[in-house]
């Protein structure tokens, strides 16, 4: 497989010595395959089984100041000449883009560290429908589950090079595993949900699926016989699987091509204090077996670990080439793209970092409040940092969490619930972005 790897990129770096033969200035290539095997199991019957392998090339053309961006997921040489042609002829007619071009020289990713994305072992179907089996097999086994819509066991691979005519020419692969089960509690129109799932870069990495299937089973009955809740100002506490969104959201407010929009709420409070004192929020693209982990942007420029909170202070925007240049600064290494699309600045292994006081003793605080663990909607505006969500989850009274709670609403303003975040010390790597259980105050539940 290596020797097929360093061919591809060889490959792509003939590409780009054919866009400059064919006219272009400048150019790059991104080139995705993709393999991946999924299997999902409902009471107990196969529902889906599915293998699939695809690839796809993206070629950016730069002709001045003008780029053309063409994709294909045929990759025959006929289909890659009609590609480049297409790319020159649509780059010369074009607008231009003042601020487009590839990465200088000298900003080009170097060695790199072994981040060890790539697990070696490939599980066939049976490997993953037992695994679905267990999750599905311990989920139906909580007493007070009725049914289920199934458990869910995935693996996947995928391979990326990306070539440019500054010189560079990388290419990476990393892999990822997962597995869910979600099932219903309760009977007739009295019935809840819940689910879980886990996902990792390895396999043997990730949790037993009994576990998986058992905490689904146990949240589904957990959430039986909710109440409505009465209108109030409140604090409310984000459960770890939900308080992901809020350190989300910020990477939004702080997206290089939304400041250079001033499309944020954020755009000019660089270096200001925008959260509470002693909030730090890291963007990680290095951490080893991270689900979003690389060594080189999509740009081919180095990545790094950033601490974008610190102690409250805002302290970079997340930026891209592009971004970068329309605000006069450096990029943070920070591109991402796809084959159809330019690069875009985001985030890589982003969490909060955890706090010194334990949910316990978070909770202990709250006199009335709402402890938060599923979200519905996106009524959210980066403009303004007005924050509108449905919402379920279970009362706090006195300290501890009382009565399932569903159909709410939760609302407030993100300037203000950051300035008012509490972290707690449970912060695990689950998922791409990560947070401890969050307790935000003084935000409005809306209920019946």
């Amino acid at each position: 497989m290596e020797q097929d790897e360093n061919k591809i990129v060889d490959q792509l770096q003939d590409l780009m010595s054919r866009a400059k033969a064919a006219g272009a200035d400048a150019a790059d290539a991104i080139y995705v395959q993709g393999t991946s095997l999924s299997v999902s199991q409902r009471l107990g019957e196969p529902e889906h089984l599915e293998r699939a392998e695809g690839y796809d090339l993206g070629l950016r053309v730069l002709i001045g100041k003008r780029q053309a961006i063409v994709s294909s997921s045929d990759t025959s040489a006929e289909a890659v000449d009609e590609l480049l042609e297409r790319a020159v002829a649509m780059a010369k007619v074009v607008p231009e883009d003042e601020f487009c071009g590839l990465a200088p020289e000298d900003l080009l990713a170097g060695d790199t560290p072994d981040l060890d994305e790539c697990d070696d072992t490939e599980p066939d179907a049976d490997a993953l429908t037992a695994m679905a089996k267990a999750a599905e097999q311990a989920a139906m086994a909580v007493e007070g589950v009725s049914n289920s819509e199934g458990a869910e066991a995935s693996w996947g691979r995928t391979f990326v090079a990306l070539a440019a005519t500054n010189g560079f020419a990388r290419a990476r692969v990393r892999t990822g595993s997962s597995i869910s089960a979600a099932v219903l509690a309760g009977t007739g129109t009295a019935m809840e949900r819940d689910y879980d799932w886990a996902s990792a870069v390895y396999l043997a990495d990730l949790p037993d699926p009994a576990e998986i299937g058992r905490r689904a089973g146990e949240q589904a009955v957990r959430r039986l016989n909710p109440r409505k809740a009465e209108t109030a100002q409140v604090p409310v506490i984000y459960d770890p699987r939900v308080s992901q969104s809020l350190p989300a959201h910020l990477a939004g407010a702080i997206n290089g091509s939304a400041v250079a929009r001033g499309t944020t709420f954020l755009k000019d409070k660089m270096g200001e204090q925008v959260m509470a004192a002693g909030i730090t929020i890291i963007d990680d693209p290095l951490r080893r077996r991270g689900l979003r982990s690389k060594g080189f942007d999509a740009e081919g420029i180095a990545t790094t670990r950033r601490a974008l909170i610190e102690n409250g202070v805002l302290k970079t925007w997340v930026l891209d080439l592009r971004s970068a240049r329309q605000l006069g600064l450096q990029s943070t290494g920070s591109a991402s793209r796809g084959t159809s699309s330019p690069p875009s600045p985001s985030t890589t292994n982003l969490h909060i970092e955890a706090g010194t006081i334990s949910r316990d003793d978070l909770l202990k605080g709250v006199e009335s409040g709402f402890y938060v663990t599923e979200m519905m909607g996106r009524g959210i505006s980066m403009v303004t940092g007005d924050y509108s969500r449905g919402a379920t989850g279970f009362w706090i009274e006195n300290g501890a969490i009382a009565d399932p709670v569903s159909e709410v609403t939760i609302a407030g303003n993100l300037k203000t619930m950051f300035m008012e975040m509490t972290p707690a010390d449970d912060l695990v790597f689950r998922y791409g972005t990560n947070a401890p259980t969050l307790r935000v105050d003084g935000m409005t539940v809306a209920g019946k």
